[in-house]
């Protein structure tokens, strides 16, 4: 029942209450049969008695008249009463039989829908027709359980008309979690569900404020930092200690780089972001990172088996080139093995194991207490990129070893 929808439970909801009513109502019906057959067979003995213990004392016409008033019956005419008596020998049913050769007998027939009593007793032979009004008690209560019955389809409806707002509401949350950040919540009515569109409305355009004062905050951050960064470029050049220079070239072009990692971790973490996946084999990926890297005499080796990869290869690029960057410099030897075991690809480095778990580096900006450099940024924009691309990161200390591997989510 937890994990109903409300719309199925109210589905639910009403057919069993329908079944129930209709249920009641059939029990009702052979309950109602069964006490007419008995109400029926009482009220023919009671007759039978009735007029067999009378007629024996030979009543005049006036007292017939009022026994046949009292017991809501009526004398037929000698012709009528003929007609009715060759229907019987052809088709008559006997529905009650009572009395005795010595007393005499009462019989009943059901023909075309109508009761006859046919008594019998000395001299007396009376056709009579049941005359007792008809009870419309079980009519009544079945069309009192069809008005139940079409006033709680009614309710049924105008329920599920109630709640179609609410499938209205879901359907554009789910436009808004797939990134369509331009997505209107509307609401026309003052209830509950139109206060919960009001509220979410004003929560999608709070975020959307947001975004685009954090995505102003990023441009003119990123835009004022590459100005001193290429004035400084342009001073260094000029600079006549080599081994300054190169020093200084590595931090401006570390600047850059955080500055390109700012702007990856923007575009990879929009809701609207789409990876271009193509095909493309590990080998490729592997070279690129390590030429994005820009730096001669890594210490970088490879045990790669060559497979195909149906991936986003700039991204893939950026994650290999961000794992082997943060082996070289928190490794012991700085120095990185990028292999395929059964594979899976994995980015090894001799180091003592992590002090915190893996999600605590995937954490923008977190660093252990150890690292002398960076921001913490690298895992972070892994495990973006990889979320995207459908990775995951995993992590285990073997040996001396710091692994971390990549994932395929299955």
């Amino acid at each position: 029942m937890r994990n109903l929808s409300v719309t199925t439970f109210i589905h639910i909801l009403f057919s069993v209450a329908i079944i129930i009513l209709i249920a009641t109502f059939t029990l009702f019906h052979y309950w109602d049969k069964d006490r007419q057959k008995i109400a029926e067979f009482k009220r023919y003995q009671l007759i039978s008695l009735t007029f067999l213990s009378n007629l024996k004392l030979y009543p005049s016409q006036e007292e017939l008249n009022k026994l046949y008033e009292e017991l809501h019956v009526e004398p037929l005419p000698p012709v009528k009463a003929e007609e009715i008596k060759q229907k019987i020998m052809k088709e008559g049913e006997t529905i009650f039989s009572g009395g005795s050769q010595q007393l005499g007998r009462v019989r009943v027939f059901s023909i075309d829908g109508e009761r006859y009593i046919y008594v019998q007793r000395m001299s007396y032979n009376l056709l009579l027709k049941d005359a007792v009004p008809k009870n419309f008690f079980f009519e009544i209560a079945v069309t009192l359980g069809i008005i139940l019955i079409v006033l709680l389809l009614l309710l049924y409806f105008a329920v599920l008309k109630k709640l179609y707002p609410l499938k209205k509401l879901h359907w554009q949350i789910q436009r808004f979690a797939r990134g369509d950040m331009n997505v209107e919540i509307t609401y026309e009515h003052d209830d509950e569900i139109g206060k919960i569109a009001k509220s979410f409305d004003d929560a999608i355009k709070h975020i959307n404020q947001l975004s685009r004062s954090k995505n102003l905050f990023m441009r003119n951050l990123m835009h004022e930092l590459k100005t001193p960064i290429t004035k400084g470029r342009i001073i260094v050049e000029m600079m006549d200690d080599e081994s300054t220079k190169k020093v200084l070239i590595r931090a401006f072009e570390r600047m850059n780089e955080l500055i390109s990692e700012l702007a990856e971790i923007e575009r990879v973490t929009t809701q609207s972001f789409e990876p271009d996946f193509e095909y493309t084999m590990l080998s490729e990926i592997v070279k690129e990172s390590r030429e994005l890297l820009m730096s001669e005499g890594n210490c970088i080796h490879t045990e790669v088996e060559e497979m195909a990869l149906t991936t986003d290869k700039k991204l893939m690029v950026l994650v290999l080139k961000n794992l082997i960057d943060n082996g070289m410099k928190y490794g012991k030897d700085k120095c990185v093995l990028v292999r395929t075991r059964n594979g899976l690809i994995e980015v090894v480095s001799k180091g003592d194991p992590l002090e915190h778990p893996l999600s605590y580096y995937t954490e923008p900006f977190s660093q252990a207490e150890k690292r002398s450099s960076g921001f913490g940024l690298g895992l972070y924009i892994v495990d973006s990129i990889l979320e995207k691309i459908g990775y995951r990161l995993a992590y285990k200390h073997e040996e001396g070893m710091n692994i971390f591997i990549l994932l395929p989510e299955k």
